[in-house]
């Protein structure tokens, strides 16, 4: 008997994971590495809708237990995959200028924009209204924070590369049965795949897919974040990742020509320099209609639950939700209402 299964390894199957293992639980980890959104992920992290400048929901929650974990994390697998930095927004407007100051002075923003406007001058930029900066941004670098993490659940003879079966899941009243292994919890954090999931499928995972490049510009040297129509965000040797697409009718992880050139449409929006295209990739999110992550229990068991619904901002959740779903299952402790998938009509729990 171990304490749990968890069926995934992107971002919030490692984090679940490894709240799992800091407090002591035995762990089996199933995946069977397909490509997924977290493998090919931006990776940035960012505090505010810069859209519409306002915050993140729960953002100071999120970074105060986001950060120190990814920290921990890095120590534990002697690697560097989280890289703090700066992020501009170029103003496009006086009226977006206006919109930024009086952001800028809410109490609950305060802490993440620079009040006064940055008018530094770019090689290959134009920006006549200037920038706005956030601070308590940056990117993690999630494909080798994958690969390393699979090597340590290697290492420690606990992880398993297979296809998850479900039909050799079974449970009783005490635990769940699957092949060789009996666990008192399993725990789905699959991603998009949670579609083909009999306890799960008809939860309402929309899923967006999103398209990224990696751009090689030589003469832009910059070390921060760089965001308008498209983000760019610096990884060393003059390469830059470049994203991200939005459709949310495609649902194949094959790259396509139409976003490649919004891509670089959009690249050239901001930049008037050479560039050459070296990667362009594909996944699909796992996206929620009502833009809430899917956390909770299964109706056919309080044995069996899903961990899903990280949507475009992953790397801050997936620590708190991992948290807020460990607490669930071991303290009791209930899940917020919009957390929860039992806020949805066809997982209500009767009373």
């Amino acid at each position: 008997m171990i304490d749990y299964i968890v069926v995934g390894t992107g971002l919030a199957g490692i984090c679940f994971t490894e709240k799992l293992l800091s407090q002591g639980k035995k762990v089996v980890v199933i995946d069977n590495e397909g490509r997924s959104s977290s493998w090919i992920a931006g990776g940035m992290y960012n505090p505010v809708v810069l859209k519409r400048f306002t915050e993140v929901w729960k953002i100071n929650e999120q970074l105060n237990l986001a950060i120190p974990f990814y920290k921990r994390l890095e120590a534990k697998l002697a690697i560097k995959f989280l890289h703090p930095m700066p992020l501009f927004r170029r103003l496009l407007s006086a009226e977006e200028q206006n919109n930024w100051f009086c952001a800028a002075d809410k109490p609950s923003l305060e802490r993440f924009l620079v009040p006064s406007l940055s008018r530094m001058q770019l090689s290959g930029v134009e920006a006549p209204f200037g920038y706005g900066q956030v601070n308590d941004t940056g990117y993690l670098e999630t494909h080798d924070l994958i690969t390393h993490y699979r090597n340590y659940l290697t290492s420690i003879g606990c992880y398993r590369k297979e296809c998850f079966d479900y039909d050799a899941l079974s449970f009783n009243d005490t635990s769940v049965i699957y092949h060789d292994l009996a666990a008192r919890h399993i725990v789905f954090a699959e991603g998009f795949g949670l579609l083909n999931n009999p306890y799960f499928k008809d939860l309402p995972l929309d899923g967006t897919k999103g398209e990224l490049m990696l751009v090689k510009i030589p003469d832009l040297k910059i070390d921060f974040m760089l965001k308008a129509n498209v983000f760019i965000i610096p990884i060393g040797d003059d390469i830059y990742k470049v994203g991200a697409t939005y459709n949310w009718e495609d649902k194949s992880d094959t790259p396509t020509e139409k976003a490649k050139q919004e891509l670089i449409d959009g690249l050239k929006d901001i930049i008037n320099l050479d560039f050459e295209v070296v990667l362009h990739t594909a996944g699909v999110r796992p996206t929620v209609k009502d833009r809430r992550p899917l956390l909770g229990r299964s109706l056919e068991s309080d044995r069996i639950h899903v961990l899903n619904g990280l949507g475009t901002r992953g790397v801050l959740l997936a620590p708190f939700l991992a948290e807020r779903l460990y607490n669930n299952i071991e303290n009791g402790e209930p899940l917020e209402e919009n957390l929860s998938i039992h806020r949805y009509k066809k997982f209500k729990i009767k009373k």
